[in-house]
């Protein structure tokens, strides 16, 4: 069984999980509100996967005898100045995810909690994928540098996740 301490920081990130798809939901309805139905159902998209993570932990610390505890979640950005800015917000809170799954790996070595380590391992190779796919969107938005044709192309690609 995982420490209190482990089980603490489990159940931490499984309510950050929850509002990293808090957070995606804002992002996907400011697009929504700008017509770009296709940037819109990308984050939607984003924002279940981010659910589909939390119930992981969820799972996971069940398994290990422990219990969730749900914790209030702080408002997201609702308002942005481009789309551009929505995927730059995007690959930040997602160096951040990947800088409290890298934190929780290291207490899990630190007190050699193998199976914690063995279900985080997951999460450090989806954390590789997810800032790949953001950096790629934000390198596509900054060569079209708001060009209505780019981001009409841009959007319809992002429609087909």
């Amino acid at each position: 069984m995982a420490s209190e301490k482990m089980l603490k920081a489990l159940n931490d990130q499984f309510n950050f999980e929850l509002l990293s798809g808090y957070y995606y939901m804002a992002m996907a309805s400011y697009c929504s509100a700008e017509d770009m139905e296709g940037m819109s159902h990308f984050l939607h998209e984003q924002s279940k996967e981010e659910y589909e993570h939390a119930m992981k932990f969820y799972e996971f610390i069940n398994d290990i005898d422990g219990r969730v505890k749900m914790q209030a979640m702080e408002e997201p950005k609702n308002d942005y100045s481009s789309f551009l800015e929505v995927f730059q917000e995007a690959l930040s809170h997602e160096e951040l995810v990947t800088s409290k799954i890298n934190d929780l790996l290291d207490m899990a070595i630190e007190e050699k909690d193998y199976p914690t380590m063995q279900f985080l391992q997951w999460f450090v190779e989806e954390q590789v994928e997810e800032e790949a796919s953001m950096k790629a969107i934000i390198s596509k938005l900054e060569r079209i540098k708001g060009n209505f044709n780019g981001l009409y192309q841009l959007d319809k690609q992002l429609s087909a996740r």
